[in-house]
């Protein structure tokens, strides 16, 4: 599966179809005196055939109840140019791509519910004549039972080189509607960059490129399933649309051994930090986390989940979460003077109130952190373990077969700005643990 600017293999022509079809249509014949007859054939039994030939397979004509989402699905024989026009009863035109296999063609967006169309599909073999298949179809009514999709991020975000993009579906979507649902789901950036989409949960899915994304680049994605049928009676409500941009590459590195956390920023060391990590009873995790939200002040409360006897009730100051189970970089004043030698917290990544003002300020959600040594390891699925996985094990989260991308030469990719401004993200959480 590659991320790239899509290129159709074969030419498609969607504003409308030849003008001028050779006069198969109809045939020519003479009108002047003394029975001279014109230029042309004389009947249609002359015209020579077409060598391309084409059908429609989907939808079928005459079709009722065809959903939202329809695809124009033909095949061909002897093509060596293939146009699409699909129209609605008005006759406006409606525009769309087709797919790389040159076996379908896909609407730009949903179709409107209750509409007839015509589907024309003209194919053209190496002789120049076309063959020409058409298709009536009426889409169904709007559906009462449909699926909301939302996205973790929204359009114009800038957001760190670790950043999987998220999407939730409001209903479980059966295992035998992900390969195509995942079908409609594309991912583009500038510069090209493999990826693949990773099923977390029936509800949730989520991309990732086989390395951190790079520094500046330029991402759209889009889930294309409005009116998509989802199992069960249920639809897609809408198509789904976000682009965002990649900032510049700020990586974190905790190593246990020296008590420290080495910040680089596009390969350039600018920071090292004494922290003290989690002691031995309550471990911090070791591996590769994401920096899931950022909190400028809140208030971590234990006292539901460990009891009046062991429980906590802490004001913090420049949070960022790390993990689901509560593990977090923050200010700990309380332990400076452990920071940089002994492990004292409850499992999170403790620096100085200074420390933690730095780094809230040259973070964004999205960066990556990745801890070393510690005596345990990060649990799968605690946070946005994406990277916690080889890639190898990633793409096995994958409903479609994955397809190792071609060798290609990669663009320039455009020079990061370092002075973008935090996102403000801010979201609930579970239990922290300091």
């Amino acid at each position: 599966m590659r991320v790239r600017d899509q290129r159709n293999r074969q030419r498609v022509i969607v504003a409308g179809l030849l003008a001028v079809t050779l006069a198969l249509t109809s045939a020519c014949t003479g009108g002047g005196k003394g029975g001279d007859k014109g230029p042309g054939w004389q009947d249609g039994a002359d015209q020579p055939a077409a060598k391309a030939s084409v059908s429609i397979s989907e939808p079928a004509a005459g079709a009722k109840d065809v959903p939202a989402s329809a695809a124009i699905a033909f095949t061909t024989e002897q093509a060596e140019d293939v146009t699409v026009k699909l129209t609605d009863a008005e006759g406006e035109e409606v525009e769309g791509t087709l797919a790389d296999d040159g076996r379908s063609w896909l609407p730009s967006k949903a179709l409107t519910y209750g509409t007839s169309y015509t589907a024309t599909v003209t194919a053209t073999g190496d002789d120049g004549l076309p063959a020409t298949a058409t298709s009536d179809f009426t889409v169904m009514k709007k559906p009462a039972k449909q699926v909301r999709i939302s996205s973790f991020l929204g359009d114009d975000q800038t957001v760190g080189v670790a950043m999987p993009l998220i999407v939730k579906f409001g209903r479980a979507i059966p295992e035998q509607y992900r390969a195509e649902l995942q079908r409609r789901m594309t991912v583009t950036s500038q510069p090209a960059q493999e990826g693949i989409w990773h099923w977390v949960s029936p509800t949730e899915v989520r991309y990732r490129p086989k390395e951190f994304w790079q520094a500046g680049s330029k991402v759209s994605y889009r889930v294309q399933a409005g009116g998509l049928p989802l199992g069960d009676g249920w639809y897609g409500r809408a198509d789904l649309t976000v682009d965002i941009t990649i900032g510049r590459k700020l990586l974190m590195t905790v190593d246990n051994r020296t008590k420290r956390m080495t910040v680089t920023r596009d390969g350039e060391t600018i920071k090292t930090i004494p922290v003290s990590l989690g002691k031995k009873s309550t471990p911090s995790s070791s591996g590769t986390m994401v920096v899931m939200e950022k909190l400028r002040k809140t208030v971590f409360d234990t006292y539901d989940e460990l009891g009046p006897e062991d429980g906590y009730r802490t004001k913090i100051d420049y949070a960022q979460r790390l993990t689901w189970g509560g593990e977090f970089i923050h200010a700990a004043p309380w332990s400076e003077g452990q920071q940089g030698t002994t492990n004292v917290s409850h499992g999170c990544v403790n620096v100085s109130m200074a420390n933690g003002a730095w780094l809230f300020n040259n973070t964004k959600v999205g960066d990556p952190i990745i801890v070393k040594g510690t005596e345990r390891k990060l649990a799968n699925g605690n946070g946005w373990t994406d990277w916690n996985l080889s890639w190898e094990e990633y793409v096995k989260g994958s409903a479609l077969p994955y397809e190792p991308a071609e060798p290609e030469e990669a663009d320039e990719p455009e020079e990061a700005d370092q002075t973008d401004e935090i996102d403000p993200d801010v979201s609930a959480g579970d239990t922290p643990i300091t």
